[in-house]
């Protein structure tokens, strides 16, 4: 029996807040009911960022989270507004926060968000904390989206990968035998879009205008690349700023455009190597795909490349999407998490619901 529930995302980019609505029974059964998105004002993503990247006073993170929280929330209603009908039918939230610190290696992780407040603002059950459990088993918290991509992509010509392009870049990897292989890859958007606000004073490399005059310095690169995180096997997880010895500063503005779309695609195309084979196909997500540079880059490396758009998909909510999908899955005691997609021992369901009564 499906279940409507909502699906809420704040990427490690901070661009601001993904809401879409799911019909769903935590399976295979998957209907896309629509999405958005609620960019956060300037201060709000500076400080945001802050937050996520050095140790600030306590009391800025907890005014930043209480913050993002509202933004959440006003998220979801005008979610609601564009679709009533639905909305009176919402059983679940699946509310992931913003990831402020992903240690695996120190089986520790941090998303600030107040479900409490989520639940008494929408009086719905709100599924939070979706990471920790899975790291106490000895998962690394990370990708939480493989699960969802194989329930979507269940009927594709195998091996194929889903590559999902956001601040940090992972894929989940489909065998002919219904194996399946996920782990992060190396940086996805995030450096990048650093780079282009840092140097450019733009949010992101738009259209790919920056990367586009350059050219990719190969010596960097390499110096880019000898990091070990890249030699090892999936699963594995990093966090945003685990990739900052990705030093471009020596460069000029395109140059360093062009060889950070570089150290993105040649991370994806190395771990794809270490799989049991190359994908027939390999369908992307997330924000890089509106990147033309990064997206020839794969293709050149990779071979067929698809956009999930072109599966019915929304590559800018689908994240999203999935949060509502593992809030009916835990709800329901199903697996969020299993060894082959994050390490962990065994699967696992994780996760907090919290209800305001």
């Amino acid at each position: 029996m499906a279940t409507l529930a909502v699906g809420l995302m704040s990427g490690t980019s901070g661009d601001g807040v993904d809401a879409a609505l799911l019909d769903t029974d935590g399976e295979t059964k998957i209907g896309f009911l629509g999405g958005l998105t609620i960019p956060y004002g300037d201060d709000l993503r500076s400080r945001l960022l802050e937050v996520s990247q050095y140790d600030v006073p306590l009391s800025e993170l907890l005014q930043v989270e209480t913050e993002i929280t509202q933004h959440h929330v006003l998220a979801v209603q005008k979610l609601f507004a564009q679709q009533p009908e639905a909305a009176k039918k919402v059983e679940v939230i699946g509310f992931h926060g913003h990831t402020v610190r992903h240690m695996p290696a120190r089986g520790q992780t941090m998303q600030i968000g107040n479900p409490w407040l989520l639940a008494r603002d929408l009086q719905l059950p709100v599924v939070s904390d979706f990471r920790r459990c899975d790291m106490a088993a000895g998962g690394q918290g990370a990708p939480l989206v493989a699960m969802f991509h194989k329930a979507l992509f269940v009927d594709e010509p195998r091996p194929v990968m889903v590559l999902n392009l956001g601040g940090v870049a992972n894929v989940t990897w489909l065998g002919e035998k219904d194996e399946i292989i996920a782990g992060d890859t190396g940086p996805g958007c995030g450096l990048i879009d650093e780079w282009a606000l840092t140097m450019a004073d733009m949010p992101h490399d738009r259209d790919g205008q920056l990367a586009l005059a350059g050219k990719v310095d190969e010596e960097t690169l390499d110096a880019a690349l000898a990091s070990p995180f890249f030699e090892r096997p999936l699963p594995k997880s990093a966090d945003r700023y685990d990739f900052d010895h990705v030093d471009v500063s020596t460069l000029g503005v395109e140059d360093g455009a062009a060889t950070l779309c570089a150290v993105t695609a040649e991370a994806v195309y190395r771990a794809a190597q270490k799989l049991p084979a190359m994908p027939q196909c390999t369908w992307v997500t997330g924000g890089g795909v509106h990147h033309p540079v990064m997206m020839q880059m794969l293709s050149e490396r990779l071979g067929k490349l698809r956009v999930v758009s072109e599966f019915g998909l929304n590559p800018d909510t689908l994240e999203a999407e999935c949060f509502a999908w593992l809030a009916v899955r835990q709800m329901r005691g199903l697996p969020l998490t299993v060894p082959e997609t994050t390490g962990c021992d065994q699967p696992r369901v994780g996760g907090v619901v919290s209800v305001y009564r």
